[in-house]
């Protein structure tokens, strides 16, 4: 099992509106890390070049002064392609956008207005790469009651996120990495129970664990696939 890590992360919260800067440097200093914030490009190039030591960075793609991956090729010609990047869903226009980045190397996306309590775990597989598994594909925060089996156990707990290959789920009493477990769940409107085997990728006592799926049916993955792809771009800046 991953052992719990302690260590102190300074994050980086690019975002022209203050009520989401706010709520993720909350999250971010009550987790026991240092946040730095910034409301334009030019104010976020700023803090890079200042050599601060800044371990992520997390990006309004559409900030006043600076858009999309214009903005993420100027943090690359400062940082050199050294800092994890990642990217508030809501301010992606399309999958295009989606592709620039990625060619970029950006890490993935987090959704500006998730609930508190989600913000710190869903920054968690980016802050400390080497004790969780990263799945390549969008996330969707969501919290729904799923159940899970391991052996003869069975056990209840919340999503944090799920995407088109796994889910994470809060769990005080996370499983080992690599235990086999198998999961079902109901998406949001659907009246369909979604089943699914699956293996633990990744397990820390303070967030909880990461389930890869390894076999789902068809029918229920296409319901996957299209809850997380309509639901990854539907909060969207005017």
């Amino acid at each position: 099992m991953a052992s719990t890590v302690v260590s102190s992360k300074t994050i980086l919260v690019a975002d022209d509106t203050a009520f989401v800067r706010d709520r993720f440097r909350s999250a971010i200093e009550s987790a026991g890390h240092t946040a730095l914030t910034a409301k334009t490009g030019a104010e976020t190039l700023a803090h890079l070049r200042a050599k601060t030591n800044v371990d992520l960075v997390i990006l309004d793609s559409r900030l006043p002064d600076a858009t999309g991956a214009d903005l993420v090729r100027a943090i690359r010609n400062v940082d050199g392609r050294r800092l994890t990047i990642l990217v508030f869903s809501g301010t992606i226009a399309n999958a295009r956008e989606v592709r620039d980045l990625a060619a970029l190397g950006v890490a993935g996306y987090v959704n500006e207005y998730s609930a508190v309590p989600h913000i710190v775990p869903a920054l968690a597989p980016h802050l400390f790469p080497d004790n969780f598994n990263r799945r390549s594909s969008p996330r969707v925060v969501l919290g729904i009651p799923v159940q899970y089996r391991f052996s003869n156990t069975i056990a209840a707990a919340l999503t944090l996120n799920l995407s088109h290959g796994g889910v994470a789920v809060r769990t005080t009493s996370p499983l080992e990495g690599g235990s086999k477990i198998k999961v079902r769940f109901r998406l949001p409107g659907s009246k369909n129970e979604i089943h699914a085997d699956g293996r633990v990728a990744w397990s820390d006592r303070r967030v909880g664990m990461g389930i890869q799926f390894e076999r789902v049916d068809p029918a229920h993955q296409t319901l996957i696939d299209d809850f997380v792809d309509a639901h990854f771009f539907s909060n969207r800046k005017a």
